[in-house]
């Protein structure tokens, strides 16, 4: 006959603990997004979500609901040490053809190297407009937030919630494409890119280093929340674009002041453009003879 012991009982206890506090870490995560591919590259740890690439497979999550306007924000560590091949992504798409996309892809690099972060924008389905910027801290030793700010006036790239691209709405006064009138999914990925992300991909995934791991601590979405695949269209879409207040509150994100950038603002994306960008599509004539229409000032 099995004695019940005190040792016994506090490591039960201690398991159910650990397995709910593992489970309230997940469902913070989980109000938010779901896995969206190998989900078991997908690892909780404690309040810590992370994604694992390794010569199996990579991962990804995506949202669970779909925005028009709103605020996207990662809270997380890159992936140490040597990471050259591997990339991590964090953006807003459509769905279908001609999608509109919103990218933040952040570079891996051989250890000592510094991390570049590549921003691009696909509209209607045409992308080709990257910039690349190296980082002014070490990506890989602390948290930090990766933002994506849209609403109808433009759409923000900030780091620690300082800009570092604005690419602003000019349809209405030069007819240059903006992203608008359909709602988008939030996404992350892990991925293994050495075809072309490392030093345009003269830089190999060292196998040897896997797992390759990227942790997030938390992603925080504020936005007009679409409200299905069966509402109607054009009502979802003046609800988002025109109304202040909205299911989730106040629509912030929409506000008079979130339309261009503050002198503050200002100031730090000229600093970022000016001592950290590496590479600008609107500076390439090689492959734009003539520049794109939003490249002019």
């Amino acid at each position: 006959m099995a004695v019940w012991k005190p040792a016994m009982a506090i490591a039960i206890v201690l398991w159910i603990s650990m397995a709910n506090s593992l489970a309230m870490a997940a469902s913070k995560f989980d109000d938010v997004i779901q896995p969206s591919w190998a989900n078991d590259h997908i690892i909780y740890d404690g309040d810590l979500l992370m994604l694992k690439l390794d010569n199996s497979s990579g991962t990804g999550f995506a949202s669970k609901s779909k925005y028009l306007y709103g605020k996207a924000t990662a809270e997380m560590k890159l992936v140490p040490g040597d990471s050259a091949g591997t990339v991590t992504a964090f953006y807003l798409s459509t769905d279908g053809d001609n999608h509109h996309e919103l990218d933040f892809e952040f570079l891996g690099n051989r250890t000592g190297e510094p991390y570049l972060v590549q921003t691009n924008l696909y509209i209607n389905g045409t992308g080709n407009r990257e910039q690349r910027m190296d980082l002014w801290f070490d990506p890989t030793t602390d948290f930090h937030n990766y933002s994506v700010l849209w609403n109808p006036q433009q759409v923000v790239f900030l780091i620690d919630d300082a800009p570092i691209r604005v690419y602003s709405n000019q349809e209405s006064t030069k007819g240059i494409p903006f992203p608008r009138d359909r709602p988008m999914m939030v996404y992350s990925s892990l991925w293994n890119a050495d075809d072309w992300a490392t030093e345009g991909g003269r830089v190999k995934t060292d196998w040897s280093h896997a797992p390759f791991v990227t942790t997030f601590r938390e992603v925080r979405i504020d936005g007009c929340e679409w409200g299905g695949d069966n509402v109607d269209w054009e009502s979802e879409v003046k609800r988002c674009s025109e109304s202040q207040w909205g299911k989730e509150g106040r629509y912030w994100w929409k506000e008079k002041e979130m339309e261009m950038l503050n002198v503050h603002q200002s100031d730090q994306l000229l600093w970022a453009r000016s001592t950290h960008l590496v590479y600008d599509y609107c500076n390439d004539p090689a492959r734009f003879p003539v520049q794109p229409a939003e490249c002019a000032h």
